[in-house]
């Protein structure tokens, strides 16, 4: 699996992502810009010591990341707003969760372009603006890690 994060903001939400790709030998990819340094201490906290156990990629734009997308990959774009709930697609293992901003999500053209692969995660309370980045990556990723059987799970 892989999950991308386009233009992510908050530190911390990133740290916390690099961990959970660990624990999940998924593949992380950061597009930019990022709204934070590499070596932000907040990011290297939230990600422990688990940074040098993370396949990642860091991507100069949006164009160079889809320019190196394997034929097989298919794109996921999740987003309040999307057409259908994470937990009715079928996921495949090559392929890509794509998240958005914090503060804005994705950017509307890319969201625009893809309109056959939205998703989205309920929400029931209406005076909740949105969900943790990091939480909502978690539950996509699990969901998808789940319709393969949790492949190559260590006990």
């Amino acid at each position: 699996m892989n999950v991308v994060l386009v233009e992510p903001e908050i530190p911390p939400n990133t740290g916390n992502v690099a961990r959970l790709c660990a624990a999940t030998r998924t593949t992380l990819h950061l597009v930019e810009p990022l709204g934070f340094k590499l070596d932000d201490a907040q990011l290297k906290r939230a990600g422990m010591d688990y940074w040098q156990h993370v396949q990642w990629q860091r991507w100069a734009n949006w164009a160079a990341f889809q320019s190196a997308l394997p034929v097989d990959g298919r794109l996921w774009f999740v987003e309040q707003g999307g057409t259908r709930r994470y937990d009715e697609a079928k996921f495949a293992k090559n392929d890509y969760l794509v998240f958005g901003r914090e503060s804005a999500g994705l950017p509307r053209a890319l969201w625009e372009a893809n309109p056959e692969r939205h998703l989205r995660i309920p929400m029931l309370n209406t005076e909740a603006r949105s969900l943790n980045l990091s939480n909502c990556v978690a539950l996509v990723l699990y969901e998808a890690l789940r319709q393969q059987g949790f492949a190559g799970e260590i006990s």
